[in-house]
């Protein structure tokens, strides 16, 4: 029986981008789930289909869809299939990035245009096409919550972290866009912040392992975040208890974006 407060009782989450079960959003969909929210956790493509079958299997009302945010169609199918079987939706987190793997090392200065356009186009406009898809049907709700997730390099230079800190900052730049628009059909729209953290996405960037030490080392906990701590800050963001709360950037990272040196 899980201590997790119940705080999502009744409502209907869509967590976009599981991978694998070190992945922050499987981290937000199982926290959601335990809190009584009916849960949809999308993937890529089929190559997660099989896993992600397994995943939510371990779940109480978790169901699985194959989604790739820069597909019209495949985004259509899925809002349709949500308000079709619950008629609405309360909470959406995206948690999607991308970027070339070769832009991640190196200088950011030798980012070519193909990677600038892609690293933008999944990590950063995603949002906003499924924060447009979200709206009819957190409507019917009577508003709802969107987060994102992003990362410190959106305001500091991370060494190889080059064109996803930029695509970060046009992130953040978007939810708060977003959150303007949104805010008076009493949706809000917010991102959380984790420090470092050991997934298979954060493994493609070069160096990565000294990153982790070095915000560890730094951190004024003198430790690196979890999944967990990022889960539940999600279940906060996407209850009534934050219900003042739009437009911000949470940091969840140990307290490392407050120092200096």
């Amino acid at each position: 029986m899980s201590s997790t407060p119940r705080l999502l009782e009744g409502r209907i989450a869509l967590v976009l981008g599981a991978a694998n079960k070190w992945s922050i959003a499987w981290a937000v969909g199982k926290r959601f789930s335990e809190a009584g929210a009916k849960v949809i956790l999308t993937y890529q493509d089929e190559r997660f289909a099989e896993k992600m079958i397994a995943m939510c299997a371990s779940l109480e009302n978790c169901s699985h869809f194959c989604c790739d945010l820069t597909q019209p169609a495949q985004v259509d199918a899925l809002f349709s299939s949500i308000d079709k079987e619950h008629d609405g939706l309360d909470v959406v987190v995206h948690s999607v990035a991308y970027a070339l793997r070769e832009d991640l090392d190196g200088r950011y200065l030798d980012t070519s245009c193909e990677g600038f356009q892609i690293a933008h186009t999944v990590s950063s406009y995603t949002l906003t096409i499924a924060a447009r898809a979200a709206r009819p049907l957190m409507l019917k709700r009577g508003g709802g919550s969107i987060m994102t997730m992003t990362y410190h390099g959106s305001e500091r230079v991370v060494p190889n972290y080059n064109i996803m800190g930029v695509a970060k900052a046009s992130l953040e730049a978007n939810m708060r866009y977003l959150a303007a628009d949104l805010g008076p059909e009493n949706i809000r729209v917010n991102a959380l912040s984790p420090g470092p953290i050991n997934t298979s996405a954060a493994r493609g960037i070069a160096g990565f392992t000294t990153m982790l030490q070095y915000a560890r080392d730094r951190a004024p906990l003198r430790r690196n975040t979890d999944t967990e701590e990022v889960a539940d800050a999600a279940l906060f963001m996407a209850s009534n208890l934050s219900r003042g709360i739009t437009g911000e950037v949470i940091y969840v990272d140990c307290g490392y974006n407050i120092t200096a040196m």
